[in-house]
């Protein structure tokens, strides 16, 4: 069976269109449910879509959903530092154009 002991294999989060986890196999990775008697029984993850045959693609459903809430929020932080940068350079120039009308 399915290795639902497994840690998360690899670092990316392999994203793709729609918003779905994809497995290694470039396929929509389902979401399944731990069946087997256990401290992680009921609990959901993502596997790849060809199991038995897997390709190892395994991610649990929670770390999942708070890597996509600490992507989002890097992101926000990404586009504030954008604003800023912006921010900086506009003020670098109007002060070059009060220096020289001095």
């Amino acid at each position: 069976m399915a290795s639902q002991n497994s840690t998360a294999s690899g670092s990316s989060q392999n994203t793709g269109p729609g918003n779905h986890l994809y497995c290694y196999h470039n396929e929509i990775a389902p979401l399944r449910v731990v069946r087997f008697q256990g401290p992680k029984m009921g609990k959901r993850f993502y596997g790849c879509s060809f199991w038995p045959r897997t390709c190892g693609f395994f991610r649990w459903a929670d770390e999942v959903n708070d890597e996509r809430e600490m992507r989002f929020l890097l992101l926000e932080k990404d586009t504030k530092i954008a604003e800023l940068e912006h921010e900086i350079d506009m003020l670098q120039l109007k002060l070059k154009e009060v220096e020289t009308e001095c």
